[in-house]
């Protein structure tokens, strides 16, 4: 409960899938100055529901909170003046498992009501922040539309719980130790806040974030706005893979059974491609009736529908594809977030679009001579969008130039996958 005893983590049940409320979590390890960026979010807007704060004010005097642990644990773990004594509630709820479970069972029933309370009378229009210790450890992150993250190198914050904090070394060590390590929390955060400097040093990259990428975020979820970015190659990107891993974990939430299987497709999927800086994935459903169903959901978890496009082209084009042109149908959604652009396309299983998107990723990853050629279409292909300004214009002479490729590519992987007995 709270900082003192292991820390209430609540999630409201339903995921992201909030409307037009962008949800924030913000996390961090001890000593890491999350309490920093939440009070410049804060002052900039955002509305903050701190799951320590909350902890501890459903157990202030005259609360039931607190009248239901004087019942369970005595009155011992009361000050002189009424309040709760923490360290003597510590001492006994943590003395074996039956205790503990029975503090959960007061609190964080009493904590999850207040945190719904707060998120359902937040506006239509705000941006929500949640500070939870322990969202990674929890497995939280695909709860929310971005997760943020504040570091600090372990050894500098020991250093900050002994000073600030009066804690000895020992136990600075041993909570540090207990949470999750850095590499954990890296690989679930959206966005890295190093808060290494001095103090007050990170409040202009909290206000960037703010104004760069929070307030768009909401307001692209709000009027289902996608974000378009020109069809420009940029370097393979390390963190792909991994921001397309948190991506697939929020679908998951948002469609559960409905997905029969969701993947990371295209370039960004083959290491060592070059690539537009634009995730895409793929959701295979059972049919074009579940993707239309799973329209609002999406559109609420960030991913707004792009209504026009309703089908892939046909491969092989000159024959007006291998099957009926009806089986190339499917849905897409783009993303709303500035800083991760994405393609969510919805495709039907078995359906001949649905299998092409994963043997081609496979062939071009297992392929060095394909993967090459195919870089030199896409560079050239680069280069004609590259005199255009308007988005469309840009992206319509993009796969124009690719399209041609892709006819011979198609019998190629198809080829690739029977020789080497490759299998969806």
């Amino acid at each position: 409960m709270g900082g003192d005893l292991g820390g209430t983590c609540v999630v409201v049940a339903g995921g992201c899938n909030t409307g037009g409320v962008l949800r924030i979590g913000l996390t961090g390890g001890i000593g890491a100055g999350k309490s920093t960026v939440s009070k410049v979010l804060a002052e900039l807007g955002a509305v903050i529901v701190d799951a320590d704060l909350i902890a501890r004010e459903v157990v202030e005097p005259g609360t039931p909170g607190l009248a239901a642990l004087v019942d369970r644990f005595g009155a011992e773990i009361l000050t002189a003046d009424g309040a709760l004594d923490r360290p003597a509630l510590a001492a006994r709820a943590f003395a074996d498992e039956e205790s503990r479970l029975a503090l959960n069972s007061i609190v964080h029933p009493l904590v999850g009501a207040r945190t719904t309370e707060t998120i359902e009378s937040a506006p239509e229009d705000a941006v929500l922040v949640q500070d939870i210790p322990l969202l990674v450890e929890g497995g939280m992150g695909a709860a929310f539309h971005l997760v943020v993250v504040v570091f600090v190198d372990a050894e500098d914050r020991v250093q900050r719980l002994v000073g600030s904090r009066g804690m000895s070394e020992t136990d600075a060590r041993a909570r540090i130790a207990a949470q999750a390590d850095d590499d954990q929390r890296r690989a679930a955060a959206d966005v890295r806040l190093d808060n290494s400097g001095a103090p007050g040093a990170l409040e202009p990259e909290v206000r960037a974030l703010w104004a760069e990428r929070l307030v768009p975020f909401e307001s692209n979820i709000r009027t289902r706005t996608v974000v378009r970015v020109l069809p420009e190659l940029a370097s393979p990107n390390p963190q792909w893979p991994a921001q397309a891993d948190r991506l697939i974990a929020r679908l998951r939430l948002v469609c559960g059974d409905r997905a029969v299987r969701i993947d990371h497709i295209g370039s960004t999927a083959v290491a060592g491609l070059p690539a537009k800086d634009v995730l895409d994935v793929q959701v295979t459903v059972a049919n074009l009736e579940v993707a239309d169903e799973l329209a609002e959901s999406l559109a609420g978890a960030g991913f707004p529908r792009i209504e026009h496009i309703t089908a892939d082209d046909p491969k092989p084009s000159y024959q007006g594809g291998e099957t009926d042109p009806a089986l190339w149908g499917k849905r897409i959604h783009g993303g709303a977030d500035p800083g991760r652009p994405v393609n969510i396309h919805l495709r039907v299983d078995g359906w001949p679009g649905q299998q092409f998107a994963l043997v081609f990723r496979d062939w071009l990853g297992a392929d060095i001579d394909a993967r090459a050629e195919y870089l030199a279409v896409k560079e050239a292909a680069a280069e004609k969008a590259a005199g255009h300004t308007d988005y469309q214009d840009a992206i319509t002479a993009y796969v124009d130039a690719k399209s041609p490729w892709f006819d011979r590519a198609y019998h190629r992987a198809w080829e690739w996958a029977e020789r080497t007995g490759w299998s969806a």
